[in-house]
């Protein structure tokens, strides 16, 4: 009678952990082996986005890319930030006190030089939509600066070399204001990455087509992903661009079921943006997406990784 009970109580408990188990074991079998793990702004739920800080934190939960935002300064630099002026979110004035919502727009960063960027801080005032944001100091990093000193942190810890997603800010209504004009603005990042020596590492995307355009006209091998927020539907937004771009990178709750599909017919990855929490990562990846842009890298689960 004893063996019976136990065996009763086995077969419960198999019965109650196999179903969790598959779970997890069809979860690992969906993902692909070069699915792309990018860390948004580098770990922006963590760190103060768009910072060296971020960056190096990102890289902590092994994703393969580091997702970052640029526009260009005065000084034809490449900076590193999500706006092309300081925000008043999260951003301060050399004299430490809090740039205001009146004044945000008129610091632009293509009206300064990158040395009098670097007096801005733009972390120790926090991000009040990410409350577990550690708050310290931080300045908008170039490209140039941040490139070299993330290679450097990887080869001291022996960590493989990321990829860069970099997306190019911009908009018609910023041209000659807040960025350059498409043509000189692919320019001058085309010509960044490869005195860099990353144009084989790293992917150019952008909402504004004319940039995506430019992109493929002057560097037609670099990668090329298509941002997404409208709800024109895939079908409509390929009639809009001439070519077939490498990505196509929508808002996640944008994605159904048959997208994947529809993306994969015409030799395209599907990626994502911005997931941040664990089912709708599920989800995505049930849907067969080719990566995940994420503000919380540290919310990936092992078993996902390669």
């Amino acid at each position: 009678m004893k063996n019976v009970y136990f065996l009763f109580l086995s077969i419960i408990l198999l019965s109650a952990c196999t179903p969790k188990a598959n779970q997890r074991v069809a979860m690992k079998q969906t993902i692909k082996p070069h699915f792309d793990w990018q860390g948004h702004r580098g770990a922006r739920g963590l760190m103060p986005e768009n910072t060296i800080p971020a960056f190096i934190k990102a890289l902590e939960y092994k994703v393969k890319t580091l997702e970052l935002d640029i526009c260009i300064s005065k000084d034809k630099q490449v900076i590193v930030s999500h706006e092309p002026w300081f925000s008043e979110k999260i951003c301060s004035k050399p004299d430490g006190s809090p740039v205001t919502k009146a004044e945000a727009e008129d610091l632009k960063i293509y009206e300064m030089t990158y040395d009098e960027i670097k007096y801005f801080d733009c972390g120790i005032r926090g991000n009040e939509r990410f409350p577990d944001q550690v708050k310290m100091k931080a300045a908008k990093p170039s490209l140039k600066d941040m490139v070299k000193t993330v290679y450097s942190h990887c080869r001291q810890n022996h960590l493989p070399l990321p990829r860069f997603d970099i997306e190019i800010k911009s908009h018609e209504k910023y041209y000659d204001k807040f960025t350059p004009a498409p043509e000189e603005y692919v320019r001058i990042i085309v010509e960044e990455v490869k005195e860099l020596g990353i144009e084989k590492e790293i992917t150019l995307q952008s909402f504004d087509l004319n940039i995506l355009e430019e992109v493929h006209k002057q560097a037609p091998d670099i990668i090329v992903a298509y941002l997404v927020d409208n709800l024109n539907g895939f079908d409509k937004n390929m009639e809009k661009i001439s070519f077939v771009p490498d990505i196509y990178s929508p808002y996640f709750k944008l994605i159904k079921k048959g997208t994947a599909a529809k993306v994969h017919a015409r030799d395209m990855r599907l990626i994502p943006w911005t997931v941040n929490e664990v089912e709708d990562m599920e989800k995505m990846i049930r849907f067969g997406v080719d990566g995940i842009i994420t503000d919380y890298p540290n919310r990936i689960r092992k078993e996902w990784l390669p």
